[in-house]
């Protein structure tokens, strides 16, 4: 951040959330020195990247929110290039690009592998439907329709599709994203992601957070649930019968992924098909626990 420009004519905040963290993350942020951005620093004791970036919603004042996080490099347009948008009033919400750094780039990963990653490349240019919640800003209006991110979904709770539904559920409220994705942060991940243990639990809590999504937001059915939850194991172990010679220092293959991914898909929507809805179809706010009413998409 300290490359980061902050022009004079406007009144910026950084808000650093530590979500629970057991390290030093509160003297690292006392002793920062960023010229010209005042810098807070928040506790939320309760584990989850949701719950996390609702008290950031919660804690900031501007009109303008951005989120970003704690493992990438910002140019020094970063500010002004996604505030622009939203400032001049082309667009409701941003979706900003996310490259991976170089030195963690492996010649097996394929564009599933990266997007993984974060990479933001799987993004239609001019109209993107989604934002990657580690490059993403929005005006503060969205809230009035979408107030939040559901607390089920993301790090911490199912593992991913946080950004995801936020997403969906603002292009549904009748707002723009624009595409700012030449606004592109350089993630430094942590290269213990990219084993092959980790690739597999991205992939089965992908599937959960999916599942999740379909059943309580899009309002899936599943017939023959239990036969097509028994096929996708089957057709998983059929591959791994055929592929013994499996990347197990670093990597995954991709077909291995997208087999576990549609397995846990299967099971988790077999165990929310007994759930009640949590929204209504589309809905933008969560329905009251254990309530069916209806709501408005308004």
């Amino acid at each position: 951040m300290r490359n980061v420009i902050i022009p004079s004519e406007l009144e910026t905040e950084l808000l650093v959330i530590d979500n629970g963290s057991t390290d030093d993350t509160r003297q690292v942020v006392a002793s920062a020195k960023i010229t010209r951005l005042p810098l807070r620093y928040i506790h939320e004791p309760r584990i989850g990247q949701t719950i996390g970036r609702n008290r950031g919603l919660h804690e900031s004042t501007g009109d303008v929110i951005l989120f970003t996080d704690d493992d990438v490099r910002a140019p020094a347009g970063w500010l002004v290039d996604m505030c622009e948008p939203i400032l001049s009033g082309k667009a409701d919400a941003v979706c900003g690009g996310v490259g991976l750094a170089p030195h963690l780039l492996r010649p097996w990963m394929s564009r599933l592998h990266r997007s993984w990653l974060a990479s933001t490349e799987w993004l239609t240019r001019q109209s993107p439907q989604s934002m990657v919640g580690a490059n993403m800003a929005f005006s503060r209006r969205v809230l009035s329709k979408v107030p939040g991110f559901d607390p089920e979904l993301g790090p911490g709770a199912s593992g991913f599709c946080d950004d995801t539904l936020f997403s969906a559920q603002l292009l549904t409220a009748g707002h723009k994203i624009h595409d700012g994705l030449d606004v592109r942060i350089v993630h430094h991940y942590d290269p213990d992601r990219m084993n092959r243990e980790s690739w597999l639990n991205a992939a089965w809590r992908r599937g959960e957070s999916h599942a999740y999504i379909g059943h309580h937001w899009q309002h899936w059915g599943l017939r023959l649930g239990g036969l097509r939850v028994w096929q996708a194991a089957r057709r998983l172990e059929a591959w791994r019968a055929r592929n013994p010679e499996l990347m197990i220092n670093e990597g995954c293959y991709e077909e291995e992924l997208k087999l576990v991914l549609f397995y846990s898909l299967m099971k988790w929507r077999l165990h929310e098909m007994g759930q009640p809805r949590k929204y209504a179809i589309n809905g933008l706010v969560k329905l009251r626990s254990g309530s069916r009413e209806s709501q408005s998409r308004k």
